[in-house]
Formats: C-alpha cells, sequence, structure tokens
C-alpha cells in the first residue's frame, strides 16, 4: 500500500507532513492514476475525474478541503494559515457515470 499526497503548493505538502495524520510515502504536484494499486491511500485535491479513476482502482480517495473566501482562490497559504483556516481531510468515494 503505498499513500500518496498530491499538491503542487508547498504549504499543502508541509500542512499534509505535520496534520495529515499519515505516514505519507509520496509526493506527486501531478497524479498519473495508471501508477496507483487497490489499497493505496491518496490524498490531495483531484479534478473528478482522476478521483473516479483512483476510487475505480480500489483506492482511498481523501480530498483536502480548505475553506476559504472567493478572494482566496489562488493564494499560496502555509501550513500554519491552513491550520487556522480549517483544512482537513475528507474521504469521498467518487464514481463516474456512462450517460
Amino acid at each position: 500500500m503505498t499513500v500518496w499526497f498530491v499538491s503542487r503548493h508547498q504549504g499543502a505538502i508541509d500542512w499534509a507532513v505535520r496534520e495529515s495524520g499519515f505516514s505519507i510515502d509520496r509526493f506527486e504536484p501531478h497524479l498519473n492514476t495508471d501508477e496507483v494499486a487497490d489499497g493505496d491511500v491518496v490524498l490531495g485535491t483531484l479534478p473528478l475525474h482522476l478521483a473516479a479513476d483512483v476510487c475505480a482502482k480500489g483506492a482511498v480517495f481523501y480530498f483536502l478541503q480548505l475553506p476559504q473566501e472567493l478572494s482566496g482562490r489562488g493564494s499560496e497559504y502555509t501550513a500554519d494559515e491552513m491550520v487556522c483556516m480549517g483544512a482537513r481531510l475528507r474521504r469521498f468515494d467518487v464514481s463516474s457515470r456512462k450517460d
């Protein structure tokens, strides 16, 4: 089993190391879902189609939620700022439909 953290933001990476509660094996700025296996754990922020691919492979997906105002979108935050903002990991089971 591999625990992945997917982010290109240093503050989020620092937060994950300190606050996630997981022992993270791989840090990636972009996830190649071909490398994800059954039983893996993927943490971070993914587009829905990649989250669905992760779940279809039998891996578990935890979305990094960061409550913020519209004006804060696109900003870089430190791990401490993310803690103050209430960042947390929330598990989602994502699937796609063919219709």
